[in-house]
C-alpha cells in the first residue's frame, strides 16, 4: 500500500500537503510500526513515537479500497493500548485543520482538541 494512496483524497483541497510517503523508510526504521494485511497486502499502517511524556500517534493510514470498515477505528485501538502497555497515560496527534472528517471521527473516539496553530490541529487523548 502506498500511504499516498490513502491520502489521495485530500491532494485537492490541501495545496500545501506534503508527499506523506516521503522519508517513511527512516521513520520505519526508528519509530514503531504495525501493518494491517488483507491477501499478503498491505491495507492500512500506524506509525507510533514515543516520546517523554507521551505517545505519539504519528501517522495512521488506510487504503481507500477499505475505508468504512472499522479498520481506522481498530488502529486507533492499537494505538491506544500500546501506549498504556509502554506505561503512558496520554496519547497525541497532529492532524491538518482541513481533514475535517479526521477531526471528527477523532472527537467521536474520545479524542479532544489541543490547540491549532496555523493548518495543525493537535489533539490528545487520556489513556
Amino acid at each position: 500500500m502506498s500511504i499516498d494512496a490513502a491520502y489521495a483524497r485530500y491532494a485537492g483541497r490541501i495545496p500545501d500537503l506534503p508527499p506523506v510517503s516521503e522519508g517513511c523508510a527512516e521513520e520505519i526504521a526508528k519509530n514503531q510500526v504495525w501493518v494491517a494485511v488483507e491477501d499478503d497486502s498491505i491495507i492500512g499502517c500506524l506509525f507510533l513515537v514515543a516520546q517523554d511524556e507521551v505517545m505519539k500517534l504519528a501517522n495512521i493510514a488506510v487504503h481507500p479500497d477499505h475505508s468504512g470498515k472499522g479498520l481506522g477505528r481498530a488502529l486507533i485501538a492499537l494505538a491506544e493500548s500500546e501506549a498504556k502497555k509502554q506505561g503512558y497515560d496520554e496519547i497525541r496527534l497532529n492532524t491538518h485543520a482541513a481533514m475535517l472528517e479526521n477531526i471528527k471521527f477523532y472527537t467521536h473516539l474520545g479524542w479532544g482538541e489541543s490547540s491549532r496553530d496555523g493548518n495543525t490541529v493537535a489533539m490528545h487523548k487520556l489513556i
